[in-house]
């Protein structure tokens, strides 16, 4: 379960900006997660509650915003949704497609004390 060792790397971030910029609790983390970028969202949820406890996040409630899949496909030259790794392109049905978005985790936004 690697949504561990992202939820333990997020509270190591948070630590570290708590103590540039002078804040003491978190009350809130937004993460940006993209479709294609293999994270179980109700594992990092669960894994999220257990890390924080007892640190300056602990009962912080988080917030997933979820970000589509975007790719380019190349023999079209057109920007497309894509719901997974390896799906083909909804316009011409080629399986050449770049990902070019919703490939990434990050934090978005934080409410802090």
């Amino acid at each position: 379960m690697h949504e561990l060792s992202l939820c333990e790397s997020v509270l190591q971030i948070l630590e570290q900006q708590a103590e540039a910029q002078q804040y003491r609790k978190v009350k809130t983390v937004w993460l940006e997660i993209g479709a294609l970028a293999g994270v179980e969202i109700e594992a990092l949820r669960f894994s999220f509650d257990i890390v924080v406890q007892g640190s300056l996040a602990d009962q912080a409630c988080l917030e997933i915003i979820e970000v589509p899949g975007q790719a380019w496909c190349l023999p079209c030259g057109r920007n497309v949704a894509v719901q997974q790794l390896y799906d083909q392109c909804p316009h011409c049905g080629s399986h050449q497609l770049q990902v070019n978005g919703g490939d990434q985790m990050r934090i978005k936004e934080l409410e802090v004390e």
